[in-house]
């Protein structure tokens, strides 16, 4: 009988400084050659399953562990975190904090240097681990002027030196931009073909990590496993939806469509578009003629301009401009989101509409006034900007602290300050936790203190760098409704964002830019019909294009009217 490689035998883990379990009575086998994926909501204990395959748990973190586990014949917490390192290579989702050495081949050597494997043997290995995911021409390369998905590739080829029998990947699509995702989970695909090596990923983002075959989807909540099968079984078997975990959106069409997903044997996309008959056809194409749907559900922005860019460009290096003649309007209310791949200068335009930066050409106007030359303090308290990770912006230990900073830092009355945090705070919703420390809050309660503390200079245009990078389904359609309450307000909200859904779901314009130009300016539903502007700008095409197309269904209409009958139409 066939030995699984990794086995949890009714496992459970307490951190040290908590009363409650965090995992309860995990049983699970994953067998060798295997790819399986570890999903679930924020905080459900994914995250802790991985750390205790790779020894984290509990030479790291220590704690409480009781029943067994298991990986190749040794028991992590009975061994050492090196003797895991043998058998366990971890790809972590931060690799700037992975990588060791000052070039790609002197990384991804590093660990052989300390075996002491003789010289020529070591070059050979760097070549063969690097060429096996097709970084060989980048050896001399800095690794930290990589692109995301480049350094996902490279701290690969440093763990395959050390030939672990697991690969275990911590949330490998955070962060990428689509298409570079994309590439990612073809990697694992093919590396796992390559060498037969079990694959082991936490990641939220399902429908993108389906894609390279998974075999057996784990799915986690409250510290528990509460399903496991194949992507077929789960998908089938509603517990997404259940748990308000975002399953890919062409199951969620055919599901609303009456089609029975078990049925159909639906695995992924591909099983999903081969599955297409005239009866599934003739079901989709019901479910869309019947979707409510008008132009009137589509919210009408005042025409009075919030935000006027006028042919600017800018270059950190005059001979490598980073924008070239950029020019766009927005109104008031109105959110806008701003897509493309890593690098063409998304957040360089964020840092010139709120000031940090000055255009070396162009200019910029706020409602009907040019603010080009204006102060960076003056540009402040009219355009804010949330940055991705709000640690990075909150000075303060307590929550009203903070959101009276920037007032008082204006100098204004005591009785204004109260007035205006008062309000931002209940706008927030986070009038309640007024006297809480910050390091109390959540990671979406952080950001809504950024942006409260933004508020209370009542601008008239927010800008949000990735706003839900990170956040599972529930989180996200929290804030995202939060952010709708601000359009309410008039403001206009700029979203510079890698997430598709949110682009299509929330946004009522998309601007496409790529390599410094902006390329496209239109209605998302529209955008990401266009092939061409998505594979220049490094995005990819949604799932439901291709549902569309095999149906024989109009692309646009079929993502417009599926995202009106969800309700998240603005």
């Amino acid at each position: 009988m066939k030995q699984p490689i990794i086995k949890f035998e009714n496992f459970s883990f307490k951190y040290q400084s908590l009363q409650e379990y965090t995992l309860k009575s995990i049983n699970l086998e994953i067998f060798e050659g295997e790819k399986v994926l570890i999903t679930g909501r924020s905080g459900s204990g994914k995250s802790t399953i991985l750390h205790c395959l790779n020894g984290i748990i509990p030479f790291a973190n220590t704690g409480d562990i009781e029943g067994d586990l298991t990986i190749s014949e040794l028991e992590p917490h009975k061994t050492s975190i090196f003797e895991i390192s043998k058998k366990v290579g971890t790809i972590l989702q931060d690799q700037d904090s992975q990588f060791i050495g000052m070039s790609v081949g002197e990384d991804t050597a590093f660990s052989m240097e300390n075996d002491a494997v003789p010289l020529d043997k070591m070059k050979q290995k760097v070549v063969d681990c690097l060429s096996l995911v097709g970084m060989e021409k980048f050896l001399e390369r800095n690794p930290y002027e990589l692109s995301g998905g480049q350094k996902q590739r490279v701290s690969l080829a440093g763990i395959l030196t050390s030939s672990p029998e697991i690969l275990v990947f911590d949330e490998p699509l955070a962060n990428l931009d689509p298409a570079s995702g994309k590439n990612v989970v073809q990697l694992i695909k093919e590396i796992n073909k390559a060498s037969g090596k079990t694959i082991v990923v936490v990641e939220h983002r399902i429908e993108e990590m389906l894609e390279c075959g998974i075999d057996k989807v784990v799915v986690v909540d409250n510290g528990q496993i509460v399903k496991i099968g194949t992507p077929s079984e789960v998908l089938s078997s509603g517990i997404f939806e259940k748990l308000g975990i975002r399953e890919p959106l062409y199951i969620d069409v055919m599901r609303y469509a009456g089609i029975d997903i078990g049925k159909e044997k639906i695995s992924d996309l591909s099983s999903a578009v081969s599955s297409i008959n005239d009866n599934i056809k003739n079901k989709i194409t019901s479910y869309i003629s019947s979707s409510q749907f008008n132009a009137n559900q589509i919210k009408k922005h005042e025409s009075e301009i919030a935000l006027k860019i006028d042919n600017v460009s800018f270059s950190y290096d005059k001979n490598k401009p980073v924008l070239k003649n950029i020019s766009f309007e927005i109104k008031k209310g109105e959110i806008v989101t701003v897509l493309g791949n890593n690098g063409t200068g998304k957040s360089t335009l964020s840092f010139l509409i709120n000031g940090i930066l000055k255009p070396d050409s162009g200019k910029i106007f706020l409602g009907t006034e040019e603010i080009t030359h204006w102060s960076l303090k003056k540009r402040g308290q009219e355009i804010g900007l949330i940055m991705q990770n709000p640690n990075s912006m909150i000075v303060k230990g307590m929550i009203l602290d903070e959101l009276e900073l920037g007032l008082k830092s204006l100098g204004h009355p005591k009785d204004t300050i109260t007035k205006e945090v008062e309000a931002a705070l209940k706008i927030c919703e986070l009038w309640p936790y007024r006297n809480w420390p910050v390091s109390a809050l959540s990671y979406g309660q952080k950001k809504r203190v950024t942006i409260g503390s933004i508020l209370t200079l009542k601008p008239k245009v927010i800008i949000m760098d990735e706003p839900t990078a990170g956040q599972d389904l529930m989180s996200y359609k929290l804030f995202m409704k939060f952010v709708k309450s601000l359009s309410a307000q008039g403001i206009a909200v700029i979203l510079i964002t890698h997430d598709l859904y949110l682009a299509v779901e929330y946004s009522t314009r998309s601007i496409v830019i790529a390599d410094g130009e902006k390329i496209a300016d239109d209605k998302p539903c529209a955008i990401f019909t266009m092939s061409n502007i998505l594979r220049r700008a490094n995005l990819k095409e949604l799932s439901l294009t291709n549902l569309a197309d095999a149906a024989g269904i109009d692309r646009e209409t079929l993502i417009s009217r599926f995202i009106a009958s969800k309700g998240a139409s603005l």
